[in-house]
C-alpha cells in the first residue's frame, strides 16, 4: 500500500523472507567474479600508479574505468613561492609512476611555468587552479581545462584542502585522494 497515511515501513504481506533471499541471490550474480589474471594485472597496475590495489579498485569501480592521469594541486606537491621547490618524497613518487599523464593544477602566486621548472621534468604539463570562491561552472572549466586530452572519469585529483576535493566534484573526476594519503611511505600507505 503506498499513498496517503502510508510511513514507507516493511511490507506486512508474508514472504518477506523470500525476497529477501531473492535480492540477495539477484545482487551477488551482478557482482563481477574476476578471473585471477585479471585481478594480478589490476595489482599491477595500482603499484604503477603508486595507490594501494584498495584505494585503485574504488577508484576504477566508481568511475568505471581505468587511472590514466593525476592532477596534482601545488598544495600537495608543497610547491610555494617566490622559489619553489619538489621535496624529495614528491620527486621519488612522481618519478615511479609510469602510463599516467602527471599535471600540476597551481595556485596563488606560482607561475604554471615555475612549477614545470620545480617538478624537474616530473610534471608533463601545469595549469592555474581555480579561484578559491568561483562558482561552480568556473571550478567546471577549469579543471577541464587541466585535465584536458584525458577522460575526465579516468583522472584522480591528488589534493591538500578540503577546497580542492570540490575541484573534483566539478570537473566529475574519478575521483580525489587526500595528499597525506598518496605521499604517505609505502610501508604506511599499504
Amino acid at each position: 500500500m503506498t499513498g496517503p497515511g502510508h510511513n514507507g515501513g516493511p511490507t506486512m504481506e508474508g514472504g518477506e523472507g523470500w525476497r529477501r533471499h531473492c535480492w540477495r541471490q539477484a545482487r551477488e550474480s551482478l557482482l563481477p567474479h574476476l578471473p585471477i589474471e585479471v585481478v594480478r594485472l589490476r595489482v599491477k597496475r595500482a603499484a604503477e600508479l603508486g595507490l594501494d590495489y584498495r584505494t585503485y579498485a574504488s577508484v576504477r569501480a566508481a568511475s568505471g574505468h581505468d587511472v590514466v592521469a593525476f592532477l596534482f594541486s601545488s598544495n600537495a606537491l608543497r610547491l610555494m613561492p617566490p622559489l619553489p621547490a619538489l621535496p624529495e618524497d614528491r620527486q621519488a613518487r612522481l618519478a615511479s609512476l609510469s602510463q599516467c599523464g602527471r599535471i600540476a593544477v597551481v595556485q596563488g602566486r606560482l607561475s604554471p611555468e615555475a612549477a614545470l621548472q620545480a617538478g624537474q621534468g616530473l610534471l608533463d604539463r601545469a595549469h592555474p587552479a581555480p579561484y578559491p570562491l568561483a562558482p561552480f561552472s568556473a571550478l567546471r572549466e577549469a579543471v577541464a581545462a587541466a585535465h584536458k586530452g584525458f577522460p575526465r572519469d579516468g583522472v584522480v585529483l591528488i589534493g591538500d584542502m578540503s577546497l580542492e576535493r570540490d575541484w573534483s566534484v566539478a570537473g566529475r573526476l574519478a575521483g580525489y585522494l587526500p595528499a597525506e594519503r598518496y605521499f604517505a611511505p609505502v610501508s604506511a600507505a599499504r
